[in-house]
């Protein structure tokens, strides 16, 4: 069992090194490949601009902020944005894990399922309203489907309350699901909330995951909690 367990870490890492995502994030500076992901979502969908108010969920290690902050970044910073400086925006991000600061943006390490973090969240926002929730939670699996379908169905629905209750009317909600069990009744849950659903599964995304992201864009007018859009 320890052997088989060696060779499955062994090949997992070989994959890891030859990565071209793997290897272009440490070219350009990001934590972890799945700044990919969420740059391709934003470039099909176009949710992320300057001077937005963004909430990343399940942030760490930050590369979905990084590559936030990167888009907020003034155009006289370059191509890619940049790194440190000027930002047009706001960025909060919140994770049960700690999170090496990225400047600019405003960290919350807790659990996103207790009420006191979702309330120091909501604090943090002091009446601002959100433009886009993007959310890479994700629980720690059992191996037992039914079990494991609970737990990302729970963390999903938490998301989709929030983006209810502080998203502008024609925001937008990102979230990472899985394939399986409960997958079904995670879209009709977001296509009751949402009037644009739309289900994406980047490249940088592996094949062999199971993971998918669902993409939903302006709260259907009897979303509970749903607000106007600013300036309505």
């Amino acid at each position: 069992m320890k052997i088989k367990s060696r060779k499955v870490n062994k090949a997992w890492l070989n994959d890891h090194v030859n990565d071209p995502y793997v290897k272009l994030a440490q070219r350009e500076g990001y934590r972890a490949r799945a700044a990919y992901k969420l740059k391709e979502i934003d470039e099909v969908f176009g949710l992320i601009r300057p001077g937005q108010c963004v909430v990343d969920l399940g942030a760490a290690p930050g590369a979905w902020s990084q590559y936030v902050r990167r888009r907020f970044a003034p155009r006289a910073a370059g191509s890619g944005g940049a790194a440190a400086g000027a930002l047009n925006g706001r960025i909060l991000a919140l994770d049960l894990l700690p999170l090496e600061p990225i400047e600019g943006v405003e960290f919350i390490q807790g659990d996103f399922r207790e009420d006191a973090v979702l309330a120091e969240l909501e604090s943090a926002l002091a009446g601002r309203r959100v433009d886009v929730v993007v959310s890479d939670m994700a629980p720690n699996l059992s191996g037992i489907d039914s079990a494991d379908a609970a737990r990302v169905a729970h963390l999903v629905e938490l998301a989709l309350d929030f983006a209810a209750r502080w998203l502008v009317a024609d925001g937008a909600l990102v979230c990472k699901v899985f394939h399986g069990a409960g997958y079904d009744e995670l879209v009709a849950a977001f296509r009751r909330q949402f009037r644009h659903v739309k289900v994406h599964k980047p490249k940088a995304s592996r094949d062999r995951s199971a993971e998918t992201f669902l993409v939903g864009q302006a709260l259907k007018a009897g979303a509970d909690g749903a607000r106007p859009a600013a300036g309505a």
